[in-house]
């Protein structure tokens, strides 16, 4: 229910943002077309670019191919392949049990 109430709160923001530019007589479309824009958005663009090459792109693909991947999504393929089959998952195979019918060590 929080996450509707957030994206209409969105939807509305952005309507009483538009009237108050139409309001005002300024185009969208003439900001967005406009070559300082356009520098603008190209400078930001590729300075993120540069940032995500040089410092984010390595430690990204780390987490997505040796964590994500190889930890996390081929267990989980190999789990589900495992109960599709019948058998048990690995976390029921081996998870420690009690045998209650032989005795204790200690007796």
């Amino acid at each position: 229910m929080q996450k509707q109430e957030g994206l209409i709160k969105l939807i509305i923001l952005i309507i009483i943002a538009i009237f108050v530019l139409s309001f005002f007589g300024i185009s969208i479309r003439s900001l967005i077309e406009g070559e300082s824009f356009q520098e603008n958005f190209n400078y930001v663009w590729n300075s993120v670019k540069s940032v995500w090459q040089k410092y984010l792109a390595e430690p990204a693909e780390y987490l997505w191919n040796d964590v994500f991947i190889d930890l996390i999504w081929n267990s989980f393929i190999k789990n589900l392949e495992k109960i599709k089959g019948g058998g048990p998952s690995e976390l029921i195979e081996n998870a420690p049990s009690l045998d209650f019918a032989s005795p204790s060590p200690t007796q």
